[in-house]
């Protein structure tokens, strides 16, 4: 297994326009590392922040996906993001549903418990374990962009989180 470093600075480690736009993430939620007690998607959606004086990531989930009930339910949520080179690691995370398949042996990563009690990837280069703080729906009455729309032509809507960032965790090189 691999082995993690906490570290002092998440700031340095990322750039988040290409992190998450370009390359992507993996959202994680659960309760233990065995297949049924979490699950993970692939998300190219969301942000670093600031809000209420706590460092954030803030994502948004689908009601339909079937980590939006793991996300739901656990109160922490992992981030994990890959090596350019592992992006294959995203596109079958990002293909098969957790309800239909293990989605780590496809994908070939092992599921880890990190503290303070969350699901990481020990073969991500970086995973940060954060607490939700605040949900909320993104209801279309919302959008100010009408060009947002496009995006919800089945009508199946966002569940925006924001989660304050607790603990990070860097791959041993």
């Amino acid at each position: 297994m691999t082995k993690f470093d906490e570290l002092d600075r998440l700031d340095t480690l990322l750039t988040p326009f290409s992190s998450i736009g370009r390359y992507g993430m993996l959202i994680t939620a659960g309760g233990g590392v065995a297949r049924e007690q979490w699950n993970t998607m692939t998300a190219s959606w969301g942000s670093f922040g600031v809000y209420w004086h706590k460092k954030t990531v803030t994502a948004v989930i689908r009601h339909s996906r079937y980590t939006f009930e793991f996300v739901e339910k656990e109160p922490l949520v992992t981030f994990s993001f890959f090596a350019p080179e592992r992006k294959n690691v995203l596109a079958v995370c990002g293909k098969i549903s957790g309800r239909d398949a293990d989605k780590a042996k496809e994908a070939g990563i092992t599921p880890v418990l990190l503290e303070p009690g969350a699901v990481g990837f020990a073969d991500a280069e970086l995973n940060v374990v954060c607490k939700k703080i605040y949900s909320d729906d993104m209801p279309p009455d919302n959008f100010l962009d009408s060009g947002i729309n496009k995006f919800y032509e089945t009508n199946d809507y966002h569940r925006m989180y924001i989660c304050e960032v607790l603990r990070w965790y860097q791959e041993k090189l």
